[in-house]
């Protein structure tokens, strides 16, 4: 069994690369995040996790993380991701990604109307929405990326 994780925090970034997984490897280094093992989680902050500014992770940790990316070859393309989270003040927070092929503004407003339904849905009281998200016009191909690193 996997402890449960105590720190969090959200990060976004995006790059060009000459394949689809090289460009996601360079989103993934721009992010701060290239250097680890992401295990792809769903929705679910663990009560009481700590939001931190930056995770010092070390090199090749199995890294629980929720996350959304999309990857384009269309030259002058516009993709984006965002990430977000929402806290409620007495038990878990909830996790809502987002990419598409709109701007940033849009992808934000997008993300905080995924997480105030999901609160709606579960009838908990949303106290805090933090979002990170990331914008990126395509010259070749281009990755966009935006995650929400846990760590222990």
């Amino acid at each position: 069994m996997l402890p449960i994780p105590k720190k969090y925090y959200l990060t976004s970034g995006s790059a060009e690369g000459e394949s689809d997984l090289t460009a996601f490897d360079g989103a993934l280094l721009n992010a701060g995040i290239g250097n680890v093992n992401l295990l792809k989680v769903s929705s679910i902050l663990p009560p009481q996790a700590n939001y931190v500014q930056k995770l010092a992770l070390p090199p090749g940790a199995l890294v629980p993380t929720a996350f959304g990316t999309i990857v384009s070859q269309e030259p002058g393309e516009v993709i984006a991701a965002a990430i977000a989270v929402g806290l409620s003040k007495d038990t878990f927070g909830i996790i809502m990604e987002l990419v598409g092929k709109f701007a940033q503004q849009e992808a934000e407003e997008k993300i905080k109307n995924m997480v105030k339904e999901s609160f709606e849905l579960r009838k908990m009281e949303l106290s805090e929405i933090r979002v990170s998200s990331v914008e990126h016009v395509v010259k070749k191909i281009g990755c966009a990326i935006a995650a929400a690193p846990m760590w222990y």
